[in-house]
């Protein structure tokens, strides 16, 4: 980069107009949102039931079946997130977190990272979600979600990636 400028700030993400010098010595101006983080949790109950969530999204504006997610605060560790997001949005606490993956978002223009992590023993509890979060659990068998993700039923891509890693390596986790 031969130079940035943060055009926009936001509560949780930043916009930059940046220039990129590419190999061939051109210069090539792009914009980039700078994203904190984030988690995404794969809740599996004891009985192999998995609890998402079903949530409005104004940005789409429709209700969305996902799992429990968050951004990243400052001087907070991905599994500490991932524990007081599952809490807050699921009311579940977990013996145990495992990560299993990170990932970026869309690299294109966006340099979130994901951390997915594996929730098991679970024990329910009140939920202690925030102001505005629309959303309730819905706790379904992976014959359910198999047909889910089929159908095209599933569509945010934090959940499919989280779901389809679980589906393909949980011999490893």
């Amino acid at each position: 980069m031969v130079q940035r400028k943060v055009v926009y700030r936001a509560p949780r993400f930043d916009v930059e107009q940046v220039v990129e010098k590419l190999q061939d010595g051109r210069e090539l101006p792009r914009t980039i949102i700078r994203h904190p983080g984030a988690v995404v949790i794969l809740p599996v109950l004891d009985d192999g039931r998995v609890c998402m969530i079903e949530t409005y999204r104004v940005a789409i504006d429709r209700w969305h079946l996902e799992l429990p997610a968050g951004t990243m605060d400052k001087g907070v560790l991905p599994i500490e997130l991932a524990a007081m997001e599952l809490q807050e949005e699921t009311g579940y606490v977990a013996d145990e977190l495992v990560l299993l993956h990170s990932f970026a978002m869309s690299p294109g223009i966006l340099d979130e990272k994901m951390h997915l992590f594996l929730a098991r023993g679970l024990k329910p509890g009140p939920t202690a979600r925030e102001l505005g979060e629309q959303m309730h659990n819905e706790l379904l068998t992976w014959s359910q979600i198999d047909v889910m993700l089929r159908d095209g039923q599933i569509a945010d891509a934090k959940t499919l990636v989280g779901l389809l890693w679980y589906l393909r390596y949980r011999q490893y986790a």
